[in-house]
């Protein structure tokens, strides 16, 4: 990926690069206006730094090298995907020194990078955002602006949660298909409908119910646990291993259990809400602006 975000740098002015790897470097400097460094150090005579690197310890270490060198006043683009306490981390290093620091999870794989087609999830002071919107704007046409520092890792790691966990999902559901005699490519049709399994749960439970906090009507609870018990008795009679929405169903047992039976099943949300004392109602529609 550090290739792939220096290649669409160097094709907006020069570049300076450094990796560990030496031939990485090598290969990534062949390319017209990028010219390799030959420590760390030397990256810090640059007002604005862009590091890909592949683990949070790596990133702090770099950033607690390169920031009592740089400038005041310059700003540290961590594009490396880590967790949001590891920018918070990374921000109190650059502070003490007057370094800016502003996250740019990348939510796009290396060939989205390389062809301009992928997504920045942005967090930071607006100020630094500022400073940086050139080198964010050569990275990428679409950024999506979060919050403040750590929000744009936050979402990406978040986003990932939820891909990882649906493929497990899908995974049990495709397994079921194919002891049911149902087609996979029927599934995928019937899933990927506006108001099928995939979609809906999003659209109208997540965005028109948990975030305004409105569970009358609807689905009720009580009816999302009869079905989902349903599922379990099919995987058993087919043989068909469940753990994602084995897991899931313990979550209707608890909401029905909790009194949530007759409202829509949505509000499962709300044991979220209690366990972590944080509502998740949001009126503004304020869900980042695209830049």
């Amino acid at each position: 990926m550090g290739g792939a975000v220096a290649g669409r740098l160097a094709a907006h002015g020069p570049l300076l690069v450094f990796d560990l790897d030496a031939e990485r470097v090598t290969q990534v400097a062949q390319a017209p206006r990028i010219t390799a460094a030959a420590a760390v150090p030397d990256l810090a005579a640059s007002d604005i730094v862009v590091l890909s690197l592949p683990t949070p310890k790596a990133s702090l270490q770099v950033i607690a090298d390169l920031a009592p060198q740089m400038r005041a006043g310059g700003v540290i683009v961590e594009t490396s995907t880590v967790n949001p306490a590891d920018v918070v981390e990374e921000q109190k290093i650059c502070a003490a020194h007057g370094i800016g620091i502003v996250d740019a999870a990348i939510l796009s794989g290396v060939s989205q990078m390389a062809g301009g087609s992928a997504t920045l999830l942005v967090g930071g002071d607006q100020s630094d955002v500022d400073r940086v919107s050139g080198v964010l704007d050569a990275i990428s046409a679409t950024i999506t602006r979060f919050g403040p520092v750590g929000s744009g890792m936050a979402a990406k790691v978040i986003n990932n949660a939820v891909a990882h966990a649906v493929m497990v999902v899908l995974a049990e559901a495709g397994a079921l298909a194919a002891a049911t005699g149902v087609s996979g490519s029927a599934l995928a049709a019937l899933l990927s409908g506006p108001e099928a399994g995939l979609t809906r749960p999003l659209t109208h439970r997540f965005v028109e119910r948990v975030l305004r906090g409105d569970y009358d009507g609807g689905m009720p609870t009580e009816a999302a646990r009869k079905d989902s018990t349903l599922a379990l008795a099919m995987a058993q009679d087919t043989g068909v291993p469940l753990f994602g929405i084995h897991g899931a169903h313990t979550v209707y047992e608890l909401g029905v259990a909790d009194g949530l039976g007759r409202l829509d099943y949505a509000s499962i949300a709300t044991l979220w809400e209690r366990w972590t004392s944080r509502p998740m109602t949001d009126t503004s529609n304020d869900e980042g602006d695209d830049q």
